[in-house]
């Protein structure tokens, strides 16, 4: 008995760990960033830590990784529902299990919003795994609170998954043919699994199988997500892309591309390719000019309906800068050779 008791506090002093630890995750990402940018070296990281915006290095990780916040949410979401409807008494389950309690205590406005921002950030490619999460959301929703409402939930939880499983294959049919002929695999899996998978995730599982078949999972995600967005985020830009003319005197008309860090009244500081740093008087400074970032390449040349797999909704709907001429700069070459 007394260890019965225990495990609602010993759940309450886990999740007061984790949520302890979490503001941390950012501020080590930050740091490692800046770790990463400086090659390792510890005086050029301290003066990237004087000069980058703090401000600016949130703004980029919050791009970079914007597409996770959704796919937590839901994924925790869908996980804690199917142990709440896979186990005779919901509230038990909550007691003993933290994903069961957040699925319990997770409001329904927060679902919304989490699959709104992913429908606008996820790529194309994942769209059906996220119509897949909202229809076993819905029909676990409708199995925990109204479980004696056998027609709607046949309709919930069976009817409507498989009707929008069809649809999705409908529409989703010119890119997964070219996706097999192309030898994508795992694109076209990505497009077809889900709208048949749909449908399995609204109901229960069998109670003994219930704690192995969410548990795990989560334990699973929660180990590999971190190390995911530390690379995700590693790779991102803090920094402008700059191209600068320089000339010592009498000496030839040379270029320096780098990322800017700062310019003061004496001189221009400038971060190279390798991790160099590069003090520039702003007597020899001649002109500065900001690089565009190179059009990012398509991992994937498949499209459905116009809109390629691997572009967001938000990427392909929002404004882009077309850049019709580069700067020779940019390419290392002076404006007047």
């Amino acid at each position: 008995m007394l260890t019965y008791e225990r495990r609602p506090r010993l759940r309450r002093a886990q999740l007061n760990w984790l949520l302890t630890a979490l503001p941390a995750f950012p501020l080590v990402l930050l740091v490692l960033r800046l770790w990463y940018l400086s090659r390792q070296d510890l005086p050029t990281m301290l003066l990237l830590v004087q000069y980058v915006s703090p401000l600016g290095m949130i703004s980029a990780l919050i791009i970079t990784l914007i597409w996770t916040v959704p796919a937590v949410v839901l994924v925790l979401r869908t996980l804690g529902g199917i142990l709440l409807v896979s186990t005779p008494d919901g509230d038990e389950a909550a007691r003993r299990s933290l994903l069961a309690l957040t699925a319990l205590r997770m409001p329904d406005w927060v679902v919304l919003l989490a699959v709104a921002l992913a429908g606008f950030t996820w790529q194309m490619r994942m769209l059906p795994t996220l119509l897949m999460l909202v229809v076993a959301i819905l029909g676990l929703t409708a199995v925990h609170r109204y479980p004696t409402e056998h027609r709607m939930l046949v309709v919930v939880t069976l009817v409507i998954p498989v009707l929008l499983g069809l649809l999705e294959l409908v529409w989703l049919r010119p890119g997964i043919r070219v996706a097999w002929s192309a030898g994508e695999t795992g694109t076209a899996v990505l497009l077809v699994a889900p709208p048949l998978l749909g449908w399995l995730l609204t109901g229960p599982v069998p109670a003994r199988a219930a704690r192995l078949a969410t548990h795990w999972p989560a334990v699973a995600g929660a180990l590999i997500a971190p190390f995911i967005v530390g690379v995700v985020f590693l790779r991102a830009p803090v920094l402008p892309d700059s191209a600068v003319e320089v000339r010592d005197g009498s000496a030839p008309i040379r270029v320096i591309r780098g990322q800017l860090i700062t310019v003061d009244d004496t001189a221009t500081t400038i971060l190279q390719r390798g991790g160099e740093v590069v003090f520039v008087p702003n007597g020899q400074v001649l002109s500065k000019t900001l690089c565009a970032e190179p059009v990012r390449t398509q991992h994937s040349r498949i499209t459905v309906r116009g809109w390629a797999v691997d572009e967001s909704a938000l990427e392909w709907v929002a404004p882009t800068r077309r850049v019709a001429e580069v700067d020779p700069r940019c390419l290392g070459r002076p404006l007047d050779p």
